[in-house]
């Protein structure tokens, strides 16, 4: 979820240690960045009193001075924070309860101890040979140990600074020392405490790392804060990431990274070979460089190799680079930038269908969802949910084994030519196109014209249908369509159909109406409804700007009716208009529209929108 999101869903308390890391920030870099200070002086310096779109702005001015005090700070830490961080850094842990962390927690510890024991019993039952594994494993143990130990002559505290880790690190890869086994090592070296997890996570919302929402009991770590994180401990790329990758790879070159670590091969599915990679955080760099290739590779063949896999992941690139580092650099550029452009690949609606879709033909998914995400069996998954832990389409149909996905289009009847995710995906983005063209069709119930047009639909869905579709049309349109905060207000009588976020504090009310025959008509019952929304967002002290009603076309009635209103700021906009807003936004290369323009109150003229967008 990214931070603005973040701080839309928490009040002033549970933000406050992260807006006072941020005030200490801004105090020490004003003097010298100018950038920084104008910001600043917009808000007369008090961020305490900022929105949440300015902390974001502000956030991403001082990153560079976060990540530098962050890094100094964890140096300084514990290893039990430490493990923590690697644990809410992982996919699907930046939202999650504190006895779900706790016992995330748990279990990496328990499989750390048992990492330890066996490295251990690996290094006293070491062979004669010095480039034994069990060798190198006792070379680097006493590393660790000169490391942490050596403070003690100056009599300080024992810890490993962040100068010794760098070091420690190039000794681990150099002797092909996977990170699991280092973090394992470490363990024998300064043990990592089974408890208090809860104070260790206090410590973290301290120094401004993360959230905790009191009344859900719930941690909330940004995608902004996580990049910084990975960045401080090496990871270049998330692991969902890294799965396309090696989704791509051949079997031999799984082996060959396998191999390069000392781990096993023989009689090990491919699978396994793909979960050990990932869970033992090996460096991307390394495997694209260097592991999954023969010796006997040259650097040609290297590039070339590379050259395809950019190709075999349809990562959408103007330049591929020239030598093998460059390809890397692209390949992990592309894929961390990814995440806003694989949402925008399919709708809200097209996402939730195609997840539904997963289910029919892979009743497993959810299954495999929870155990690849570490999701809580009692949270519900759903689109809105996969897509505030930054879950996208793509990444759910990397989670199937190649065999998996392919099962799954010929359940779909796809064509067998290409790459069988992307045919998948497109399928979907295709139907969505359609609604999208016939969006006033949709409105009307017109069911014999979206047959005509190659839909097919059932009549009872056609509502919630136009409903998904006005809010692909409103994101389109770059506006926040807040889930979070419509799920919060609704309850089982008052459900609203779409609210956005115009800021932290204000929202519009959107209602999407169909109506079969004549114009829309029903004020009162619609009143009542829109009214009890606006208490409820009110209630939870947003400001309502607007109540925003799509419908195919209104009376005149409905029409005097809302202008007159005097409780409420009613707009009235036809479906045929807002696609015709919509059309105009996506034939300009460089749109400007605004939601104030959906705020005028009355029957809103759209070609008037449309012209000045």
């Amino acid at each position: 979820m990214k931070l603005s999101q973040v701080l839309s869903s928490l009040n002033q308390v549970e933000k406050s240690k992260f807006i006072s890391c941020l005030d200490k920030l801004c105090l020490t870099a004003t003097p010298t960045d100018k950038q920084l200070a104008k910001s600043v002086e917009k808000i007369d310096g008090q961020i305490k009193n900022a929105s949440g779109s300015e902390i974001t702005s502000l956030f991403s001015l001082v990153s560079s001075y976060y990540k530098t005090a962050m890094q100094e700070q964890l140096a300084m830490s514990s290893a039990q924070i430490g493990l923590l961080v690697n644990i809410l850094t992982r996919d699907g842990n930046s939202i999650a309860r504190t006895s779900w962390i706790e016992a995330l927690y748990d279990k990496e510890w328990k499989a750390l101890k048992l990492s330890s024991k066996e490295i251990q019993n690996e290094i006293d039952s070491s062979i004669e040979d010095e480039f034994a594994k069990g060798n190198l494993l006792s070379i680097y143990k006493d590393c660790v140990s000169v490391s942490f130990t050596n403070d003690e002559k100056s009599n300080r505290e024992s810890k490993i600074t962040d100068d010794e880790r760098t070091i420690l690190n190039t000794l681990a890869d150099r002797l092909n020392i996977s990170m699991d086994e280092a973090s394992a090592i470490e363990h024998l070296i300064d043990p990592v405490p089974q408890n208090n997890v809860l104070d260790a996570l206090n410590v973290l919302r301290e120094m401004g790392v993360l959230f905790i929402n009191r009344k859900r009991s719930e941690v909330m770590i940004a995608d902004e804060i996580i990049a910084i994180l990975n960045d401080i401990q090496g990871k270049e790329l998330a692991d969902k990431h890294t799965l396309r990758i090696l989704r791509s790879l051949s079997d031999a070159e799984l082996s060959n990274i396998l191999k390069h670590y000392g781990k096993k091969i023989r009689g090990v599915e491919r699978t396994e070979k793909i979960h050990t990679i990932i869970h033992s955080r090996l460096s991307i760099r390394n495997i694209l460089s260097r592991d999954l290739f023969a010796i006997s590779d040259t650097q040609n063949q290297r590039k070339e190799r590379l050259k395809t896999l950019i190709s075999e992941l349809e990562l959408n690139v103007e330049k591929i680079g020239t030598t093998v580092d460059d390809r890397i650099d692209v390949i992990i550029k592309t894929l961390n930038q990814s995440a806003n452009e694989e949402f925008e690949l399919l709708s809200a609606a097209g996402f939730k269908e195609m997840y539904a879709t997963l289910q029919i033909h892979f009743p497993k998914l959810e299954k495999l969802l929870r155990n690849e995400f570490e999701i809580e069996d009692r949270e519900e998954i759903d689109t809105d949910k996969l897509r505030a832990l930054s879950i996208t389409p793509i990444d759910i149909l990397y989670l199937l084994s190649n065999e998996q996905i392919k099962v799954v289009r010929d359940k779909m009847s796809l064509s067998k030519r290409g790459n069988p995710r992307q045919l998948i995906l497109e399928s979907f983005a295709n139907a969505n196109d359609k609604l999208i063209e016939n969006y006033s069709e949709v409105a009307c119930r017109d069911l014999a014209s979206l047959k005509a047009a190659g839909i097919e639909i059932a009549e009872a869905d056609l509502g919630v249908k136009f409903e998904e579709i006005t809010k692909e049309i409103f994101e389109s349109l770059n506006l926040f369509v807040d889930e979070d905060l419509r799920k919060s207000i609704n309850t089982s009588k008052d459900k609203a159909d779409i609210i956005i976020s115009l800021s932290e504090d204000d929202v519009i009310i959107g209602e999407a109406k169909t109506c079969k025959n004549g114009d829309f008509a029903k004020y009162s019952s619609t009143s009542r409804q829109v009214k009890a929304y606006v208490n409820r967002c009110e209630n939870q002290g947003k400001r309502v700007a607007q109540v925003l009603i799509v419908a195919p076309s209104f009376s005149d009635d409905f029409i005097e009716s809302a202008e007159m209103d005097t409780e409420i700021n009613i707009s009235l906009l036809e479906a045929k208009g807002l696609k015709q807003i919509y059309d105009a936004y996506k034939a300009r290369r460089n749109p400007k529209f605004s939601a104030k323009l959906l705020t005028k109150g009355g029957l809103l003229k759209a070609e008037l929108i449309a012209k000045n967008i």
